[in-house]
Parts: structure tokens; sequence; C-alpha cells
């Protein structure tokens, strides 16, 4: 993308113009969530002040109007992960309410005692507390896939750790801390050989590559709304159409059922078995329009964009004495996680603020991997297709002078 195409971006991107303590923001948190650009703010609006009404349930015009927007929000989000099936697209609050329905579900249905869940060493903790919880329930083992140095899985001891016990594989696709693109296609061909289920957490992912969930064959796979220039509160779980019918509801309520009496309920067809209550009508519709602005410049572009991004920055960083980047992997995304001399985290952090560079400090929800690497925490750094060489220069300027501040 050149110049013009991202000044003509950021001015999508009200928030961008903001001063931060009097200085331009420079917003670098966008692991943790993106910024919205106008077209997805307005169809909120538009949502509210002319189609507002409850869905699937009303014989009258607004009502139409309101399914009709969500379903083919529906069809936009199916079309965006590469399946043709839209009953295969489940509307949820997030990453996290997506991976826990599968916990609970399929933990249910297909977990017992003895059997054992595979995860990694590098996932967010939403996708080992439920597991755990899952664990703790079926008193099952929770099994975890070692990383080298640089950041990546150890496939050798992942393949033989699969075994005739394990009922379910749930890795990040994209590290939200070391930014290691993990080869999830690999990791599925090889607990499919097993007969065994995988559910990828793509919440980093979908924001910076192409997914086509039919070609990696995942059986599962979740993303949250808010990491893609989408309000908060929406998210998406992709499931195969064989294993959504096979597995009992999350939740019960209106809209998932077909009959209800006191003596017994039967279920609705996908997708509304998983989507008890009132939806987030709104929501769907500005996620639906929020990645359309993606689709239209194009994924492939913002993926060779913000490597670029990523590959400058680490040239940069590198060049300041005391710097050590956590996470060195040959596939890695937008994401540079790094330490300076013995500085603590936090105290970079709060100093670049000041500065108006907003960055993330901590452990980023991936205590485990933390706690493996033997550090106190990083300070993250994570672009988005409205960021430039410009802002990584005042970025790295400023962390000089923050560095010699406090050395």
């Amino acid at each position: 993308m050149n110049e013009q195409q991202i000044n003509d971006i950021r001015n999508d991107f009200p928030i961008l113009s903001e001063k931060i303590y009097n200085k331009d923001l420079i917003y670098f948190d966008n692991g943790a969530t993106t910024q919205k650009p106008r077209s997805v703010v307005e169809k909120i609006e538009q949502g509210y002040y002319h189609t507002n009404a409850n869905i699937h349930r009303g014989v009258h015009f607004l009502s139409q109007k309101a399914t009709e927007a969500h379903e083919e929000a529906r069809s936009i989000v199916a079309n965006f992960l590469g399946t043709d099936k839209k009953e295969e697209i489940i509307f949820t609050r997030g990453t996290t309410e997506a991976i826990n329905l599968i916990a609970f579900s399929y933990g249910e249905a297909y977990c017992s005692e003895g059997d054992e869940i595979v995860v990694s060493v590098m996932e967010h903790h939403s996708n080992i507390v439920p597991w755990q919880m899952l664990c703790e329930r079926k008193k099952m083992t929770l099994r975890v896939i070692p990383a080298n140095e640089a950041g990546e899985l150890d496939m050798t001891a992942y393949q033989n750790m699969l075994n005739e016990r394990t009922k379910l594989v749930s890795v990040m696709h994209v590290s939200n801390v070391l930014g290691t693109i993990n080869p999830v296609a690999d990791i599925i061909k090889l607990a499919h050989a097993q007969n065994t289920p995988v559910l990828i957490d793509g919440a980093q992912a979908v924001p910076h590559i192409a997914v086509n969930v039919k070609e990696l064959d995942a059986d599962f796979y979740v993303f949250s709304g808010h990491k893609i220039y989408a309000p908060t509160g929406i998210g998406v779980l992709y499931g195969k159409e064989n294993w959504l019918n096979a597995i009992p509801p999350y939740q019960g309520g209106g809209e998932m059922i077909s009959t209800v009496s006191f003596k017994k309920t039967t279920y609705n067809e996908l997708p509304f078995k998983f989507e008890a209550g009132t939806p987030d009508y709104i929501g769907s519709t500005a996620l639906a329009e929020a990645l359309k602005y993606v689709l239209n410049i194009g994924i492939d572009k913002i993926a060779d964009y913000e490597h670029q991004l990523m590959m400058y920055a680490t040239e940069e960083l590198n060049k300041i004495q005391g710097m050590r980047i956590i996470g060195n992997a040959q596939n890695k995304s937008s994401v540079i996680s790094f330490l300076v001399n013995d500085i603590h985290p936090y105290d970079i952090g709060m100093l670049l603020d000041k500065l108006g560079i907003a960055v993330r400090t901590g452990h980023h929800c991936a205590q485990p991997l933390i706690d493996s690497l033997g550090i106190p925490g990083t300070i993250r750094v994570s672009f988005a297709f409205y960021n430039t060489k410009a802002e990584i220069d005042v970025f790295v300027t400023a962390l000089k002078k923050v560095v010699t501040m406090l050395s």
C-alpha cells in the first residue's frame, strides 16, 4: 500500500487524530483491540436509528429488516472464513465465549475420566482455563505442547503426545505475545490421523492473514470482532456441521428451541441451537461491515504491509543497546514483544504513554508462557494497517529517551 492509501485509511479512523498529553496519538496496542472505522460506527447508528427490532420472531417490517441484516451478516462471515454453509457460523460474545461453548458442549458429550486435552504453552488464558475447568469436572488431563527458544512449537513433542485418550486439540493460530504463526494445518492433519478434532483460536490471525477453514480442515475456529475493527461483545464460532449437530446446546432459553413443554424441550436447527436469547443483531451487522472494510483493502495487501512494518520495527529496535526481542519465529505476524536491559516493562510503558504512545505491558493473558520464559512480562507493540513507519520512528526515538531515563 502506498502513502496516499494509508492516509486515506487513517482518515477513516477519527481516534487516530486524538492528542494524548498534547502529543499525537500513536496506537500500537492493536493486539488488545483495534480502532473502528467510521463505516462500522455508522452501521451501529443506522441499525439503532432505522431498523431496530428483535429478530426472527416478528412479522412486522422492522423485525424482518433486522432479521435480514443479521442473517446477511452471517453469510458475510461464512464467506470471509471460506465456508459455503452459513449455518456453520455461530455468533457469540467473542473468542472466550466460543471456546467455553465448545469446552462445555463437546466436553459433556465426548469426554470422560482419563481422557486428555492438548493445548500449547503459548495459549491465551481463554484457551487454557475452560479446558482446565473441563478437566476438573471430568477428571481428565491437560497436556501442553512446549516451544523452543525462538517461540516455535515443538511438533515432535506434539505428535508424541497424541494418543487414543486425546479427545481434542485446542491451539492458537497466532501468538498474541510472540507473534508466532503456528503451523495449524500440520497440527490439524496430525490430530485427524488420530481421529481427534481440533479447535483453532484465530483471534490474532483473522485481522492479519487470510484464513480458510475448509482448506485448514479445522473442526472449530473462533475469533473476536473487536480484534478486527468491529465492536466489542460480538464474536464467531465456526464449527463443522456434523460436530455442531452432534454436541448439545451450551445455553437454554428462547430462540434455541423448536418446541417447549414441561415434559420435554426439543432444540432448534443450526445455527440457532447455540444462540439462546436475543442475539447482538446490531453487533453482527457491524462485524460484517468491518469484514467488508478489510476485504475492500485486501487481506493479502494488509498482511504484506503489516509484515513490512514489523520487519522495519524489528530492525530499528535491535539497534537499541540492551534490546531483547521475545519471540523470533521464522513465520511471524505483526507483534513484537521485548525487554530492555533489566528495566521493568511497566515503567517503560508508563513513560511511553506520557509521550502519546500506547503499548501493552505485562503477561498479556499468557502467564504460563511468560513464566516458562522466566521473565516478569514484556512490552508489546502490535501493528495494524493504519500504522506507519513514521510512527515507528517516533516510537523508537521515544523508547531510546525512556531507556536513558530509566537506566
